[in-house]
């Protein structure tokens, strides 16, 4: 196992992400045996970072892995959960949340503890100071009870700008959505260059973008072939993210004793892309985006022309970005932020931002288009 320096400590630099544990029926019936086989063959072969969270399979995730943990010395491992903020609901009740993340864990204290989610719907809230959520978790770190406070983020460039600028100095670390898509897709790159501005690592989730990276074309696969014909796409994702010196900790929600024991072979070892590799596995990406994208440029003649005065630009690329994904929480959670008059249902069709659009990207049957996946 590589193992990757923060602060005083060694972290193995795949951590076990408790998102996607096996279970039975349905998301909230872990199978327990089948986790704590998994923690076991993971303790076992050096992975020492565990991330769950308040909200991962139904609220039982913390309560499985406090189990699965509970059994090794408390020093031999380290265990990360988060103040689950994407729900606004919470806001007014981050200490008996804590309280009960302690007891769901069986522990006394958290090594790592995030703000999670901060993105367009929460910002304001999590910089609300009547809620105290800082000001508490500060004070738990104080008290030991966190060892290392950060935050996880799925919002915008800017908004991340935001929470820095409030909070940026008490941050130790970050977790992001970072995969070789995402890096140009979601604007990974400029987050991450964002965080090194503050001195911040970087903790990855969605190396994998929920398995969209692990199973590539027969085209796709063969150019990666011709420049490493021992790694399949899986590994090829992980070797990405070992080319980024600012990612510390890669987090994999593995559901099965295959997935973990492949993911902890990939890393053994260390192989960084080389350029050639890094190029085409970026191309490789271009042509996937460039098959499910409008190509917006943000050019913004268009919302000069718009009578509703939509930012059409920005639900362009939330449109995008549900449209590549298949749909997901991303689009949805960023809108709770817009007006209800600035949706895409605002949108009336006439069509005055196509006639000025360079791209000539028909805007109106996009909105509808987005308006109908929201709603379905």
């Amino acid at each position: 196992m590589i193992y990757k320096k923060f602060q005083d400590l060694e972290l193995s630099a795949l951590g076990m992400g408790a998102m996607r544990l096996p279970v039975g029926k349905n998301d909230g019936d872990i199978d327990q045996a089948a986790t704590e086989e998994m923690v076991d063959y993971a303790m076992k072969n050096g992975v020492n970072y565990y991330d769950t969270a308040w909200g991962y399979h139904e609220g039982n995730s913390e309560t499985a892995m406090g189990q699965a943990l509970g059994k090794y010395p408390r020093d031999s491992y380290y265990l990360a959960t988060k103040f689950p903020g994407y729900d606004l609901s919470n806001m007014d009740k981050v200490e008996a949340i804590f309280e009960e993340q302690l007891k769901k864990c069986g522990v006394d204290y958290f090594d790592f503890y995030l703000f999670h989610n901060v993105c367009e719907m929460n910002i304001d809230a999590y910089l609300e100071p009547k809620y105290g959520i800082y000001d508490y978790l500060v004070k738990q770190k104080e008290d030991g009870r966190i060892h290392h406070l950060g935050f996880s983020a799925h919002g915008s460039y800017e908004v991340m700008k935001r929470f820095l600028d409030a909070y940026g100095e008490k941050m130790e670390f970050c977790q992001l959505q970072i995969n070789w898509l995402d890096w140009t897709f979601q604007d990974a790159k400029g987050k991450v260059e964002l965080l090194k501005e503050y001195g911040i690592p970087v903790w990855v989730m969605e190396p994998l973008r929920g398995g969209k990276l692990a199973s590539l074309s027969e085209e796709e696969t063969e150019k990666l072939a011709q420049l490493r014909p021992n790694e399949d796409a899986a590994a090829w994702a992980f070797r990405f993210l070992q080319s980024i010196d600012e990612v510390t900790v890669v987090l994999s929600g593995m559901s099965n004793m295959e997935q973990l024991q492949k993911n902890i072979k990939t890393f053994e070892t260390e192989q960084k892309l080389n350029k050639e590799e890094m190029e085409t596995l970026l191309g490789i990406a271009q042509e996937m985006l460039k098959e499910k994208r409008l190509p917006c440029t943000a050019c913004r003649y268009c919302t000069t022309h718009c009578p509703k005065g939509l930012d059409i630009p920005s639900l362009i690329e939330l449109y995008n970005e549900h449209n590549f994904t298949g749909g997901g929480f991303i689009a949805p959670m960023a809108l709770m932020a817009v007006p209800e008059d600035k949706q895409p249902s605002a949108c009336v069709g006439c069509r005055s931002c196509e006639a000025v659009c360079p791209q000539q990207i028909k805007i109106s049957e996009a909105m509808a288009d987005f308006n109908a996946k929201l709603k379905g």
